[in-house]
């Protein structure tokens, strides 16, 4: 194969630190937002249509696995991304919550298309009008529904809300209150 060309490989920038010969050192959130936004597990809960645009995401010519998200797993404890698309009904809304509560912290949710989103077109009694009714939502991929691209930017954003969360806003009064809004109880407790 010869030598790698030094153009062919993609490095990613080093986080904020101090670096000279032999040694780099920064601070500790900076280490684990790079290694959680490079390695998030998500578990699809697609419902309907959006979920077929999920599929081809992640099939060979989108290929969501080079963001680091390839090991999809549908048991929620062994996740912490929730990707939730389609159409929500009244009904499904516990299962959903249920779902969200047994993820391990840190967890975050993407909300796919325009049913997750907002109910759709559908304002019925039957459907939920939108998913945040319900759980705390962090990215909304707009759309009906939404094309693979859009999918792949709302993962990135999802990758930039790892990156930069700090380790303790988590443990924070304000997340804590979000929660008890949702009527979700803090594992810690």
């Amino acid at each position: 194969m010869g030598k790698i060309n030094q153009k062919m490989v993609k490095t990613v920038e080093t986080p904020e630190g101090v670096e000279g010969q032999g040694f780099f050192a920064t601070s500790l959130d900076k280490v684990i937002g790079l290694a959680r936004s490079n390695s998030i597990w998500p578990l699809p809960f697609a419902t309907s249509c959006c979920g077929i645009e999920f599929m081809a995401t992640m099939g060979a010519n989108y290929d969501l696995a080079r963001f680091g998200s390839e090991r999809l797993a549908f048991t929620p404890r062994q996740t912490d991304l929730l990707m939730v698309m389609g159409t929500i009904s009244k009904k499904m809304a516990p299962v959903l919550k249920q779902v969200y509560d047994q993820m391990a912290e840190p967890k975050w949710v993407l909300s796919v298309g325009a049913c997750a989103c907002s109910g759709g077109i559908f304002d019925t009694y039957s459907v939920l009008q939108g998913i945040d009714k319900v759980i705390p939502v962090d990215v909304y991929v707009p759309g009906c529904p939404p094309r693979p691209e859009q999918i792949i930017e709302g993962l990135m954003k999802i990758q930039e809300l790892a990156k930069n969360e700090s380790l303790r806003r988590r443990d924070s009064d304000e997340y804590q209150k979000m929660l008890e809004s949702y009527n979700i109880e803090s594992a810690e407790k």
